[in-house]
């Protein structure tokens, strides 16, 4: 405890920053007049909305990590974890994929890829020209990765690839994907490498969309290759170090959707409040009862303590520190304070929270994801305990 006091001390000030303060409020705002109006039409409808997104990358929020000199907003992740909570506290399914398309693909580029790769991707998935997708889980390779069926073959310039994904955010409309491929042999973790596959390219399409519970207007689908030629330059790194980077990817990934999870939950939580105090029962506010000030009080400690769990992997991770252990376990408690505060806001809302007139009923559809997607909580157990345990 002393140790983690010690670096908290010296490396976080808990003072937001102005640039902080101002991407908040330009996420906020944006929010509010683009997305609210909308956000149960397209959530019934399982609308991507591709124009959105252009916006989005027009205001530069998605390329929020990526420097100025590739075209992106060049900020940390303090800012980047701000843009998806005030995105989230309206809608999760934008949040989502604006924290994929930022995290998962683009994210991987940056950290992987060469100059030359950077230069060529970056400026279009920085500014929305492209949305970017990322492909990892196969139908019967979720938690287990390492027994991919996908292969990349190389045949003189090209690697031919074969197999599918599934669970993809984009798939379908996603203009690039960073896909792991096995280059070498089942089980082993240094025949997985990453590649880079463009839309059009010959053998690459899209299988069906799914029919989700929640986050429905974040487009998921799968990713399908069928002797699909892809440039060797397109490999990024060298390969075999493809799990790896996948790896580094998902923490910080699992601080997106830590970032994801808090937004719903404040979103949720915001609704309870001011539900709480216009609701009359017996000639009073219900908020004035323990029953349900109690339910309030403890939503309020839980995401406050997600928050301040998502502040120190952010900073690890601004600071280029280890954070393995900090983002698996942001992600971990902040998905499962998500699902905690919308079901307590379904049940503060009564009878009206289980209608499609009020928010917090697409909240409780939406928050499950996060203790599923990007690792379960199960795995970010596995990953704690391995941590704490060396």
């Amino acid at each position: 405890m002393d140790a983690l006091l010690t670096d908290l001390n010296t490396g976080f000030n808990f003072s937001s920053t102005e640039n902080q303060d101002m991407v908040r409020q330009m996420a906020k705002d944006f929010a509010e007049k683009y997305i609210r109006p909308h956000v149960m039409e397209w959530d019934e409808a399982q609308h991507f909305p591709i124009d959105l997104f252009k916006q989005l990358g027009e205001q530069g929020m998605m390329g929020v990590l990526v420097p100025e000199e590739y075209g992106g907003s060049g900020f940390g992740y303090l800012e980047y974890v701000a843009v998806i909570v005030e995105i989230a506290k309206v809608c999760g399914s934008i949040g989502l994929s604006v924290a994929a398309h930022n995290s998962l693909c683009t994210g991987h580029i940056l950290a992987f890829g060469n100059d030359e790769q950077k230069h060529r991707w970056l400026p279009k998935l920085a500014t929305a020209e492209w949305i970017g997708a990322w492909g990892l889980t196969e139908a019967n390779t979720g938690s287990d990765a390492l027994r991919m069926e996908t292969t990349a073959v190389l045949d003189g310039d090209h690697y031919v690839v074969n197999g599918s994904k599934n669970w993809i955010t984009h798939g379908k409309s996603g203009n690039v994907a960073v896909v792991m491929v096995r280059t070498g042999e089942k089980g082993d973790s240094k025949g997985i490498s990453a590649i880079v596959i463009e839309k059009g390219t010959p053998g690459f399409t899209h299988g069906k969309k799914e029919n989700k519970l929640g986050m429905r207007a974040s487009e998921t689908t799968e990713l399908i290759f069928d002797n699909c030629r892809v440039p060797k330059e397109n490999l990024l790194g060298v390969e075999g170090e493809g799990f790896k980077q996948a790896m580094k990817v998902l923490d910080g990934g699992r601080i997106s959707i830590a970032a994801l999870s808090l937004g719903i939950a404040k979103g949720a939580f915001e609704a309870a409040v001011n539900y709480s105090k216009q609701r009359h029962q017996f000639g009073q506010p219900i908020s004035n009862f323990q029953g349900i000030s109690f339910k309030l009080a403890d939503m309020a400690t839980e995401i406050e303590a997600a928050e301040l769990l998502i502040v120190q992997a952010a900073d690890l991770k601004n600071r280029h520190k280890p954070m393995t252990k900090e983002s698996a376990m942001a992600k971990y408690f902040a998905s499962e304070v998500a699902v905690r505060t919308a079901t307590e806001a379904v049940q503060i809302f009564g009878g009206y929270g289980y209608t499609k007139d009020f928010p917090v009923e697409k909240f409780y559809r939406d928050a499950k994801l996060c203790t599923i997607g990007e690792g379960t909580s199960e795995i970010q157990k596995v990953v704690i305990s391995r941590e704490i345990l060396k």
